[in-house]
């Protein structure tokens, strides 16, 4: 079982403006700041499944990964979508409009952006 992840960031203000919109939709709040670190979890609680954004403690520069992605589970369709448009509108890159996607049963809506940094990320619903 998965506890939490973290994504590197080069400016982790610049990464704080995308993630506090993008994830608003998705019920996720940043929970603190600093020290070259921030942590968002559900509800804004340090409880679940929670994301941290870190600079890397090598010193290198985040790099994304290619072929990695993280994805998501949105309440509802609308969440989905919501989700894109925060995401594009705070500095993200369209990978994919909100959609469904395949032939899965229960359908499987699902939308794709990148961050400020390059990271993909997906935000998805079944139902």
């Amino acid at each position: 079982m998965i506890g939490y992840v973290t994504i590197g960031s080069n400016d982790i203000a610049r990464s704080c403006a995308f993630f506090d919109q993008a994830f608003e939709p998705l019920g996720y709040k940043r929970t603190f700041e600093g020290g070259g670190w921030a942590g968002y979890g559900p509800d804004g609680k340090k409880e679940g499944f929670e994301v941290y954004l870190a600079t890397p403690e090598n010193g290198q520069s985040a790099c994304l990964g290619n072929g990695s992605m993280l994805a998501f589970k949105a309440p509802s369709r609308a969440a989905v979508e919501a989700f894109h448009a925060a995401a594009l509108a705070s500095g993200g890159k369209d990978e994919g409009a909100p959609g469904v996607r395949g032939e899965s049963d229960p359908p499987f809506y699902g939308a794709y952006v990148r961050d400020p940094e390059g990271n993909k990320f997906c935000a998805y619903y079944k139902g």
